[in-house]
């Protein structure tokens, strides 16, 4: 239990992390209502759905046949993580801005799905990031599961909350800036130390 519960704190702040899926659903919060930003929501996780069992399968076929290729995804998988965490600290000093546009789309959790399916930030967690987690004298593809239906749930939480809070608090185009650098610095902290503790064990 304790391993699902790190991965867990390991993948929050990745989730909060704006990139293609969050930016999205604020849009379509945005151009419609907080209900547009839930079906984009629903089609995210859809999506992701795709990604839990092509990881489930392949990594536990990977485990198996390829020992020194599962140790490779291990390492890039920190160093990733050590990416991450060290973009999100600098972007705290940067000046730059979260642009979302306001576009609502007629098929939000179709659009949502692909735009889960094609994220290559959403594809670098589960394929580099979610076999760290892996216990290897276990069975992987339960294990590879869990994983992967704790990602998608904490997916579906974040996100329909923000969908809730951003359409009550406001309809900017830009997120508030210092409260951004909050979250980026305070995310790129929590990486740092998941990536630390995976290097340890």
């Amino acid at each position: 239990m304790s391993v699902f519960a790190l991965f867990a704190l390991t993948v929050i702040p990745l989730i909060f992390t704006p990139g293609p899926d969050m930016l999205f659903i604020l849009s379509q919060v945005m151009g419609k209502d907080a209900k547009a930003g839930m079906m984009a929501t629903v089609g995210i996780c859809l999506g992701y759905l795709v990604h839990s069992v092509l990881v489930a399968l392949g990594i536990a076929a990977i485990i198996v046949s390829f020992p020194v290729l599962f140790e490779t995804i291990r390492w890039l998988g920190i160093a990733y993580l050590l990416f991450l965490a060290f973009s999100l600290i600098k972007s705290v000093f940067s000046n730059k801005k979260l642009a979302i546009e306001n576009k609502s789309t007629s098929k939000p959790i179709q659009k949502g799905f692909f735009t889960a399916l094609l994220n290559p930030k959403g594809m670098l967690i589960y394929f580099a990031i979610l076999p760290q987690f892996i216990n290897k004298a276990g069975d992987t593809v339960t294990q590879g599961l869990i994983l992967s239906f704790i990602f998608i749930g904490l997916i579906f939480v974040v996100y329909c909350s923000l969908s809730l809070i951003f359409a009550k608090i406001t309809q900017k185009t830009q997120i508030d800036e210092r409260k951004q650098k909050w979250i980026d610095g305070g995310s790129g902290g929590l990486l740092m130390l998941a990536a630390t503790w995976l290097i340890i064990h």
